[in-house]
């Protein structure tokens, strides 16, 4: 088994399919690459049991075969190359060795059989969706999933998928993410919860690409294919909670502002704020919005006016600042809406400007308790 391959396009596949592969590993075999040659077709896998990904390359050769060498040698060796022409060649004592203009290097090799396969779907469902929706929807979504083992449904982003549109959502129960598309469509209704560490992968190769990508999903596993890769990954066991039932319908409080001028206030202010509960208020009256923070135990404060365009009655309201902040980041409009209705209710967000056709974005915020 001998095959040709450019050093820089390798390591730039592997790079990729490297974030797959877990620091520590219960199978010894999942801390290697799986090269599986069919002539001049290279395909690599990485799989951590949950995720398996493969790219598929193409090479010069004339060979076919299967070997799983070391992941993290590999790359460490790969990275140290410039551009150039490596020759890998599987050697009957078990070692593989790759020759560069330079030099010759030996890695020890496992059989291709012990690495675990990918699960193939039986007659899945299948949506096509364009790689940059695809993209903009999970990065809008992922920071506001939850980290909690023991709500596992909540750690993932649900997907639902209908002939009138794709939505996705994630929630960890202080904040809420609504990303919806009516101009992309699914042709029946499917939904299903996606675990985060996939999602991150495919955040990072997507936004490069302008390709559709074919998601394919059964009750257990879902296929993401494009380009030259294909990424299966384990659905989240488990029923979403019902998010429509927490978004408050009736809110006669609007708040318009600059979303910058909005979102440096708030950073600013957050730092004279309490370290454990991060606690900034809000007091608004006419045009004038007052942020306010204070930490009694340091006898740290500070406020900041901001003008704004405001309809409703004079209200104060709580808000942890990480999580205004991490919301008003996450959105790229020049003027945000705030949406509220008492100061124990969620607060809605939205992006006033610069969607595109078809998309919604809801954010939504629990308040804070605040102590007079």
């Amino acid at each position: 088994m001998k095959f040709i391959v450019s050093s820089s396009y390798l390591l730039k596949q592997l790079q990729v399919l490297g974030s797959v592969i877990n620091s520590s590993n219960t199978l010894p075999i999942l801390d290697n690459f799986l090269f599986e040659l069919d002539n001049n077709q290279l395909t690599v896998s990485a799989s951590d049991l949950e995720t398996t990904m493969s790219a598929s390359l193409e090479i010069d050769s004339e060979s076919q075969g299967s070997v799983a060498v070391p992941a993290k040698l590999l790359l460490e060796t790969l990275k140290t190359f410039p551009e150039q022409p490596l020759t890998f060649t599987v050697e009957d004592n078990n070692t593989i060795e790759i020759s560069s203009n330079s030099g010759k290097y030996a890695l020890a090799y496992a059989s291709g059989e012990e690495f675990p396969k990918a699960v193939s779907l039986e007659d899945p469902s299948s949506t096509l969706v364009p790689a940059e929706v695809l993209a903009t929807a999970v990065s809008k979504t992922i920071f506001a999933a939850g980290n909690d083992d023991l709500r596992p449904v909540m750690s993932g982003v649900f997907f639902q998928f209908s002939p009138e549109g794709l939505t996705f959502v994630a929630t960890d129960a202080h904040k809420l993410v609504k990303y919806a598309r009516t101009d992309v469509k699914a042709s029946q209704v499917a939904d299903f919860i996606m675990p985060r560490k996939p999602l991150n992968i495919l955040k990072g190769i997507l936004a490069t690409s302008d390709a559709e990508v074919k998601i394919e999903y059964n009750d257990s596993n879902a296929t993401f294919s494009f380009d030259n890769y294909i990424l299966t990954c384990r659905l989240i066991d488990g029923k979403y909670p019902n998010y429509e039932a927490v978004i408050p319908k009736e809110n006669p409080n609007k708040l318009l502002i600059n979303r910058t001028s909005f979102l440096s206030s708030v950073r600013r202010v957050a730092i004279f704020s309490n370290k454990t509960t991060h606690q900034i208020r809000l007091k608004i009256a006419g045009t004038e919005l007052n942020i306010s923070a204070e930490d009694i135990d340091y006898s740290n404060k500070a406020e900041e006016r901001l003008t704004c365009d405001y309809q409703g009655d004079d209200m104060q309201i709580g808000f942890n600042s990480r999580f205004l902040t991490e919301m008003l980041t996450n959105l790229q409009s020049d003027e945000i809406m705030l949406e509220m209705s008492l100061p124990n209710r969620a607060g809605i967000l939205t992006p006033i400007d610069g969607l595109d056709e078809g998309e919604t974005v809801t954010m939504l915020v629990m308040p804070v308790m605040l102590n007079n």
